[in-house]
Order: structure tokens, then sequence, then C-alpha cells
């Protein structure tokens, strides 16, 4: 075993190079040592120092393999890649490309992939370009530098991050409406984590901070920032949103001024929760939720428990949950729904209104849609007494056909919500007071290391809310 000649390592490089470019030098630089490539049998091999120093102990003649095997030279002299060496290019991989689920057993036995299987593809992909080919179940894990904090800026040690909706949806589509991905991004914006480095203007947060994220940053001071409404604005930076990368990491930058100092007795699945609960905050307020007001909220999903959870905080005095799920609407009552409805596929509009107003004894005044349904939508205006207000939370297809003009006699309000805006002092007084539990929420826990699992768990639809660890060290909630 010996080190490689200055002419074997440039033609292994260039090899290399094709595939993962300037990372290259992440696989020798790593924050866990040392590492190095040797040669055996015309073998490379990628190995710590420490595993080297131990190889020295072996005659040559006994040396079957040490380390990773990374490929062969041939007599040729060229370099040919094995698949072992797989598990370190993919993290780090430039160019990428997954196969839809039919075509992933005739590439496994060397056809071509035709255009009509390729899932997606990494942007200015070239023509014989290396690349890492993925199934769409896959959830690749990256390694990536540690980012450096800029002076408003804090460096964070991710804890706890949960699955949204959205991150499903990406990583299954490559999409969401014009939200496309066009190169590798991370997921993740449900988050909270420890402060382990200030930029040097931030005085409000400190190393060893518990801290909750706001994914959304505005970039500049237009008029939406300007009126207190910068969730509109239509250059802001979101976490996990093409093309901005998530918070699912070990270590995140991230704009001090929308990171949240959690409270003593609020853990860091429930800073991570404050996401999904700001978004009920939002949708209570723009529905003008308040004392003795009479909900209806369509869908019990996450986001759906999570209004009906700040509903009842605000001040409604009953509210009436709906879903297709037996066992969603379990939990909807345990955690305080008055009326689970159980509805069906073919049921309705008209007569699911009419039920909502039988276990009511008359039409709520404000209906939340979380479900996007076209037939959820119209459920939400026929239920609606008059003069009341529907606020449509969840998102389906741009295109939706719903009884407008009986909206529009009734005087019907009907109200956006995206994402939101200054919710986070709200839901961490909430969480700390006591008035608003989300803890049931939490079904389901994965390290980061099984964030394939984690994910598969949430499109299937399982539980609730999953919930992934990224600190090795620290899994507690």
């Amino acid at each position: 075993m010996r080190p490689l000649t200055d002419e074997e390592t440039k033609t292994m490089f260039e090899k290399l190079s094709k595939y993962i470019g300037e990372n290259i030098k992440l696989l020798v630089d790593r924050p866990d040592g040392v590492y190095c490539f040797r040669l055996h049998n015309d073998r490379v091999y990628y190995m710590s120092e420490k595993i080297l120093k131990l190889a020295t102990n072996v005659a040559r003649d006994k040396l079957v393999s040490v380390g990773t095997c990374f490929g062969k030279f041939t007599k040729t002299g060229k370099f040919r890649l094995h698949i072992t060496a797989l598990d370190f290019l993919a993290p780090y991989a430039k160019f990428k490309v997954w196969v839809k689920p039919g075509t992933e057993q005739s590439f496994l036995y060397g056809n071509h992939v035709l255009k009509s299987g390729l899932g997606r593809i990494t942007e200015n992909t070239n023509q014989y370009q290396g690349v890492v080919v993925y199934s769409m179940a896959d959830v690749p894990l990256e390694e990536r530098p540690i980012p450096e904090p800029g002076p408003n800026d804090v460096l964070l040690r991710m804890h706890s991050v949960g699955i949204c909706g959205s991150d499903v949806h990406y990583w299954q589509h490559g999409r969401i409406a014009d939200f496309v991905v066009k190169q590798p991004m991370v997921l993740g914006h449900e988050a909270a984590g420890r402060v382990v480095k200030v930029g040097s203007a931030v005085k409000h947060l400190n190393v060893g901070d518990r801290v909750a994220v706001e994914p959304g940053v505005p970039r500049e001071m237009d008029d939406f920032l300007k009126s207190g409404r910068y969730n509109l604005s239509p250059t802001i930076f979101f976490c996990a949103t093409p093309p901005d990368d998530g918070n699912l990491c070990q270590y995140y930058k991230h704009c001090a001024n929308f990171c949240y100092k959690l409270p003593d007795n609020v853990t860091f699945e429930e800073g991570a929760l404050i996401e999904p609960l700001s978004v009920g905050i939002h949708a209570c307020r723009r529905a003008g939720v308040t004392l003795g007001t009479t909900v209806l909220i369509c869908g019990s999903g996450p986001i759906g428990l999570v209004c009906l959870l700040v509903a009842k905080a605000m001040g409604a005095s009953v509210v009436v949950i709906t879903d297709l799920s037996s066992e969603r609407l379990k939990m909807a009552q345990e955690v305080g729904a008055d009326f689970p409805l159980l509805v069906t596929r073919e049921d309705s509009a008209q007569d699911v209104a009419q039920r909502v107003a039988g276990r009511l004894g008359k039409q709520p005044h404000v209906t939340i849609e979380c479900t996007g349904a076209e037939s959820s939508i119209q459920t939400a205006i026929y239920a609606t007494r008059s003069g009341g207000v529907v606020v449509l939370v969840g998102l389906g297809a741009e295109m939706a056909s719903v009884p407008l003009v009986n909206a529009a006699v009734r005087e019907v309000d009907i109200r956006g919500v995206f994402r939101y805006c200054n919710t986070w002092p709200m839901a961490i007084a909430m969480l700390a007071s006591g008035k608003v539990n989300v803890k049931p929420l939490v079904t389901h826990r994965f390290p980061l290391e099984e964030a394939a699992q984690a994910f598969e768990t949430t499109r299937q639809g399982h539980g609730v809310k999953v919930m992934l660890k990224c600190d090795q060290s620290d899994q507690t909630p």
C-alpha cells in the first residue's frame, strides 16, 4: 500500500470532479479528522489516518482491503469508479437525476432512461456529465460546509425539524405551483435549534440560547414590509421554497431578527411547531375569531388541528371540525373539538353544510377551510352564516368551481391566507402560558439519518406530525 503518484492523483481527481466538482476538497478536509487515498493492488482506497496507521501493521500480501474502495486503475492507466464509492459521492454530487418508480428496474438492468421515465434532473446538467441517479423515493443526505454567519445572522445547531406537506410535495414532484426545484435544495422550515455563533451586530441573542426559527425573511424594505404584511413580499426569502434552502440540517445560518428565544418551559419540538401554529394564528386573525365566535374547520390534518387549538385559545365558543378520517377526528376531539363530523367523498356540499348547522343549531360565524379540495370550499361557503367569513388556508387546484353568487348575495366574505406574519411572539406566549398544547401533535420521531423513512411516513399519512431530530447528542423533545 502506497500513496498515489502525482499522475495517479490527477487522473483520479479528474474522474471524481465530473461528479462532485470542487467538493473533492470536502473528502480530504473533513471535520471528523484527516482522510487520505492509498493505492493497493491497483485499487484506490479511502480511509482515515487512524485506519491507515492500523493498516501499516498488516503485511502487504495479507492485506485484502482497507477503508472504502473508490475504484481501480486499468492496465492502460484509466481510473474506473467502483459502486462502493457511491456513499461518498452522492452527498457531494453536483448533478443528480431522479427516475420514476416504473423505470427503476429497467435502469438497474443496464437500460437507458427514456425521457418519459425521468422524474427530474438538476438544472444545467451537461451531456456526458457525471450524475448520481436516485429513486423518487430517495431523500439524499448531503454533507455541506458549516456556514459562517454574517453580521446580522446567527449560526444554529439544529435540534428539531418538523416535516410539512409542502416538503413532501417538493420531494415527490419537484415543484409547487410556480415554485420549481431547479437545483438541489435543502428541505425543512418548521424548526428550532441552539445558537452556537452570533454575528458581530447581533445584540439580543447569545451562544447557548434556544430559538425558534421564523422561515420567512424579507429581503427588501418594500410596501408590504412597511405595512406589516411582509409575508406578501414577492422577494421574501423563505426556507425550503426554491431557490432558498431550508433548515433540515445539522448547522444552519439565519437572520437573527427572525430567531426567537424560547422560554425555559417551551421545548425544542414546541418551538418547531410554532411554524404550523402560526398558520393557525394568522388564519384566525384573518377570520376575526374572538370571544363567542362559532367556527367550522374543514379538515383535521396538522393545519386543521392548529387552527382548532388557536380558535379555542382566542375565545371560540364552539368548534365543528370535519374530515374523511375517523382517526383524525378522534385526535381533533382529544385536543378540543366540540363536534367532530365524519364526511365522505360522496356527500354533497349542501348536505354537509346542513349537518354542520344541525350540530350547532345555527350556521357558524366563521369557516376555516384547510384542505384545498373543491367540494370542501363549496361546503365552507354554503355552511357559513350570512355576513360571516370564509378563510381559505388549504391550497388545491389553481381553478375551482365555487358558489360565488351564493356568497355574494349573503355577504359572506372570502379571505385568503398566505403563510403568516408577526405571529411568533403570540405563539410563544400561548405555549409558555399553557393556553395551547401542541405536544400531542407529535406522533413520530426519527433521527436525521432516517429522513427517508420519516418522509415516507408523512407521505402515507401516518400519525399527525413527524419530527426529525438533527442533533445526535440530544434526541429529547
